[in-house]
């Protein structure tokens, strides 16, 4: 694992943990950010370990999609959690009276746990968990 890939993990679980601080005290929109910033870190971890990086969030997004969900070495539902924590994130920075919720911002920061535990899962090497060659894909967060 290169430098990048350990300080890109170590900003997405810092990032969780303001995510999490902010969400116990109410700052429901500030904890949407931090969560969509945590996955978007482990997204760039992950790039780092391919020798790519990208200006643009969606260029980032894009890619990820194009080399680990649609190869199968993540599930489907890591498009969702990455598309919909950057829609969200964007509403509630740039959009005038948008108010999340406590239920909303719980199930963005329960969505970034589960992406940076699959991303560290994937780049820790566990053969059994995923392969690239259309066998077991990272585990459900119900399994």
């Amino acid at each position: 694992m290169n430098e990048y890939t350990k300080y890109r993990l170590a900003t997405a679980d810092e990032r969780l943990e303001i995510s999490q601080l902010a969400l116990d005290n109410g700052f429901f929109r500030d904890s949407i950010n931090r969560s969509y910033y945590a996955i978007f870190s482990a997204t760039r971890a992950l790039l780092s370990e391919d020798g790519v990086a990208f200006k643009k969030h969606s260029a980032v997004i894009s890619y990820f999609r194009r080399e680990y969900i649609k190869t199968g070495i993540f599930d489907v539902k890591f498009s969702d959690y990455i598309g919909g924590a950057f829609e969200f994130r964007n509403d509630c920075d740039y959009e005038d009276f948008v108010f999340a919720t406590r239920a909303e911002a719980e199930l963005q920061y329960q969505h970034a746990v589960e992406f940076v535990e699959a991303v560290k899962t994937f780049l820790g090497g566990d053969e059994n968990v995923c392969e690239n060659t259309g066998g077991d894909k990272l585990p459900a967060a119900d399994d």
